[in-house]
């Protein structure tokens, strides 16, 4: 019989985040059968890290120097000690990654790009191009972004391929509002909950998010003013709450930080909105789709692959608060609207972009 494929898997930390979450997805439902798991943090662990042991051989970076992007020296030990067959890099360490694995003789690298900025900053193009001369196999998670690699990034001779971005559809399921939310903020049944799920940092936009939400309470005619839950930090936490306040909106806008009860927050969200400048294909939207809502959310990366053709209307053009702000009142005003999309938007879940599609096609490349 023939041994198992020993995989190593490259991140920079397992924290909180839709790539960080995927990650840990792939390991998990890896046929243990079939192939041997490594994954090798370059910074900490973070919270998706936890039980993954469980599937896993589990390393951490030693600290490295300053000189690490030209000599990954202590790197290239690592990965020559686990003696990988394959190695699979994520988005943020592929250059180091990538020439530490050729220094340790490990001759077989696949990357996933999760997203990049459209257009890339010219050093970013140059660094992915050198780190592509070095892989085997890319891999995108959208159809925009495979394009984008092709024209822009990746070396003539490397392969591109394109696989979406899965969910665990059983688990992201429809569920009925459980009410801890609504409670635990005072809100009534009746309140509409504009919802998202994200990282707190510039290139998801939220930003626009809190302008929009502004436009949208000062034309607001319905009987029941909607509130915005945000479920999610990072660096632009403290200036979103500036804002939030300076806008007068703290009663109305509720920035949570990160939870451990995400479905049950779902579950009392009206519609799911994203209002980022760049995307891969988001974990939150296939995840918040999966469950069954609505989705209102910016024209960007592969956002208008995963909402399909049946859900286009339901994109918004980027980096514009009044058009997001008509796009969630047209919306809250068709009750029947939202609740057939939401069926659709499960169905499209379902169908393109499933857990097990995902784990299966990367099954395949790492044999092929």
């Amino acid at each position: 019989m023939k041994d198992r494929v020993r995989v190593l898997h490259v991140i920079q930390n397992l924290n909180y985040g839709g790539m960080e979450r995927l990650f840990a997805d792939i390991v998990r439902r890896l046929d243990p059968a079939r192939f041997e798991s490594h994954v090798l943090v370059l910074g900490y662990f973070g919270r998706f890290a936890e039980g993954l042991d469980q599937f896993a051989t589990l390393h951490q970076a030693v600290p490295m120097s300053r000189f690490s992007m030209l000599v990954p020296r202590s790197l290239a030990r690592q990965i020559r000690g686990i003696a990988p067959d394959v190695v699979h890099t994520h988005s943020g360490v592929w250059y180091k990654t990538s020439l530490a694995a050729r220094m340790a003789g490990r001759s077989r690298l696949i990357h996933t790009e999760h997203g990049r900025q459209r257009p890339d900053p010219w050093t970013e193009r140059k660094i992915g191009w050198l780190a592509s001369r070095r892989t085997d196999c890319v891999v995108a998670v959208s159809e925009i972004l495979e394009q984008q690699l092709r024209e822009t990034v990746v070396a003539p001779g490397t392969a591109v391929r394109l696989i979406r971005n899965g969910v665990d559809t059983d688990q992201e399921r429809p569920r009925p509002d459980s009410g801890s939310l609504r409670a635990e903020l005072g809100l009534s049944p009746e309140t509409p909950v504009i919802g998202s799920i994200g990282r707190l940092e510039a290139i998801k936009g939220y930003d626009i998010m809190v302008e929009a939400f502004a436009l949208l309470r000062r034309g607001w005619s319905g009987p029941e003013p909607p509130v915005l839950v945000v479920g999610g930090d990072g660096t632009e936490r403290q200036e979103l709450q500036r804002r939030v306040d300076e806008l007068g909106l703290d009663q109305s806008i509720k920035l949570l930080g990160w939870r451990d009860d995400i479905p049950d927050l779902r579950s009392a969200f009206t519609l799911f909105t994203m209002s980022s400048r760049s995307e891969g294909t988001s974990v939150s939207l296939l995840e918040a789709m999966s469950s069954g809502l609505c989705p209102v959310v910016t024209d960007v990366g592969g956002n208008a692959d995963v909402l399909g053709n049946s859900l286009r209307h339901r994109l918004v053009i980027p980096e514009s608060p009044s058009a997001l702000a008509e796009a969630w009142i047209a919306a809250l005003a068709d009750r029947g609207g939202l609740a057939r999309d939401g069926v659709l938007s499960r169905a499209r879940i379902q169908e393109k972009f499933s857990l097990d599609q995902m784990v299966r096609a990367y099954g395949e490349l790492y044999v092929s």
